[in-house]
């Protein structure tokens, strides 16, 4: 149950940063400019928290080389992410912005599961997890042009 909040939380936490970040865009004259300031924040924030986590705990990562490809993707994806929400929260609202990414992330989630993208554990689209990205759908859908 507390990782199910957790994820609420973490949606939340996306659904009030889409505003913020749009108003630092008009603010700044510059969507791009706002994305490029919330990913450094929060990348200082990061580093912050791990500098702390490594004096608390006593260890530090262990760090392997990973593909290049690594080091790009997730910030490449990230990036079209926050930019694409600051340039729609302000034309088609908070809600529907929310409502449609949330409908991607299912969709991806569940072909992601399906195949075991990246190592996570294959899970079969079932009939109710397709009725409930079905619904999911027809929802955000609703949310933008109802």
């Amino acid at each position: 149950m507390q990782w199910t909040l957790f994820g609420i939380l973490s949606g939340a936490c996306i659904a009030i940063q889409a505003p913020i970040n749009a108003a630092l865009a008009r603010a700044l004259g510059s969507p791009i400019t706002a994305a490029a300031i919330s990913f450094l924040s929060g990348a200082v924030i990061l580093i912050i928290i791990a500098a702390i986590s490594a004096k608390v705990t006593g260890t530090m990562p262990a760090f392997h080389v990973p593909p290049a490809w690594f080091f790009i993707a997730g910030g490449a994806l990230g990036c079209a992410y926050v930019t694409t929400s600051i340039l729609l929260t302000p034309r088609i609202g908070a809600a529907a912005v929310m409502g449609l990414a949330v409908a991607g992330q299912l969709l991806a989630g569940l072909l992601i599961d399906r195949i075991g993208f990246m190592g996570v554990v294959v899970r079969e689209i079932t009939a109710g997890r397709a009725v409930g990205a079905m619904l999911l759908v027809i929802g955000a859908l609703m949310i933008r042009f109802l």
